[in-house]
């Protein structure tokens, strides 16, 4: 999961609290400032929760401004948005064609979605070539000789 915080008239700053993007001590101290367990932090911010998009945002804040307070990080509504990695990404795009594969329209429709949420484009047009792309069958296997046949001589 990436958080982009875009305040006005500032470059956008993305932030990448993916799996295994966090240390634990940075959790214990969202948890505790959020007053909420870890799955419940992510959960929101997969929702766009603006308390748990700005807590986690604060703590890996804090990597380069220790002293940053949280009651200092303040941003505004519409600031802070949660947008797909590269690998959520992929897993939706394979989700997304599973379930409507037989429905082209909402299948584009779904795509498109996908392609609103995403950080990277390049990542969803990526992950639905991968998932639309036809499938080769696989090779039939070669049929085995038996031993008595490969060594006698074929009778003409």
């Amino acid at each position: 999961m990436i958080i982009v915080y875009e305040p006005e008239g500032c470059e956008p700053q993305s932030f990448d609290a993916g799996r295994g993007k966090l240390r634990a001590s940075e959790i214990q101290i969202i948890e505790r400032t959020a007053d909420a367990r870890w799955p419940d932090i992510k959960e929101g911010v997969k929702a766009g929760d603006i308390h748990a998009l700005r807590v986690v945002v604060w703590a890996i804040r804090k990597r380069t401004e220790p002293a940053l307070r949280f009651g200092d990080f303040d941003p505004f509504e519409g600031e802070l948005r949660s947008r797909l990695d590269a690998r959520e990404v992929k897993a939706y795009a394979e989700a997304l064609f599973e379930e409507y594969h037989e429905n082209p329209d909402d299948l584009a429709e779904a795509f498109n979605e996908l392609r609103d949420v995403a950080f990277d484009r390049e990542d969803v047009e990526k992950a639905i070539a991968d998932v639309a792309a036809p499938k080769d069958p696989a090779p039939e296997p070669e049929p085995e000789m038996l031993p008595a046949e490969a060594a006698s001589p074929s009778e003409g």
